[in-house]
């Protein structure tokens, strides 16, 4: 699978937003600890745009930023053979930014999701505009292997039982699919729900992570 099918299976923006900040709420109860996390998202990026990231902790990640223009993502597999850092590739792979509209194009270029040495590291890209009908990306040659399938997998899949899957496999517990449920509906959050998850984290330990989420409180 490549990016294509992945902009295929992708729901609307609103979709899309909604299962980023679920991901980001679960990983917040199930890890604590911040540099765990593989899914996070903040809703104060800047005064116009929210940005839901992941990071895998072996180098790989996506960055997706909303704004009223829409949504613009970028993810980066670093064994792809489009990644910059493989032997004959030394920018990035033809294709991938073209069409990228210039209301959507700025955030490509935040210094967050720029190499030390300032160059872009992403193997996959694809947008949205609000008048959009569907999901683009730019026209990529032999890009079957970008990684766009499971960087994406549990945004393009859109269920609580993928994230069940992931989780119980990374963080290595069982899970109550009811209770991710729950967040995946957008919910307010309960003390009930949040033991259910991980019974050593309390409803007021994640005050900080809720507000910078900007998941609903009532």
């Amino acid at each position: 699978m490549s990016v294509y099918d992945v902009i295929a299976r992708l729901p609307v923006i609103a979709e899309v937003r909604n299962v980023s900040r679920a991901l980001a709420v679960l990983d917040a109860v199930l890890s604590p600890d911040p540099q765990y996390r593989y899914y996070t998202f903040d809703s104060r990026w800047s005064p116009t745009e929210e940005t839901a990231l992941m990071r895998s902790g072996s180098g790989d990640e996506y960055s997706i930023v909303f704004s009223r223009e829409g949504a613009v993502a970028q993810g980066f597999d670093h064994e792809s053979p489009l990644s910059p850092y493989q032997p004959g590739v030394e920018e990035s792979w033809p294709g991938l930014f073209i069409g990228v509209p210039d209301s959507l194009a700025a955030a490509l270029d935040e210094p967050a999701f720029l190499g030390t040495d300032g160059q872009r590291l992403v193997t996959v890209c694809f947008w949205r505009t609000s008048s959009d009908s569907s999901w683009q990306c730019g026209p990529v040659e032999h890009g079957e292997k970008d990684g766009a399938d499971w960087l994406f997998q549990l945004v393009a899949d859109g269920r609580p039982e993928a994230y069940l899957t992931f989780a119980e496999h990374v963080f290595e517990v069982a899970l109550e699919l009811d209770a991710i449920r729950h967040v995946y509906a957008q919910l307010p959050l309960t003390e009930e729900v949040v033991r259910s998850l991980n019974p050593e984290v309390q409803l007021s330990d994640l005050k900080d992570d809720i507000a910078e989420i900007g998941y609903p409180r009532s």
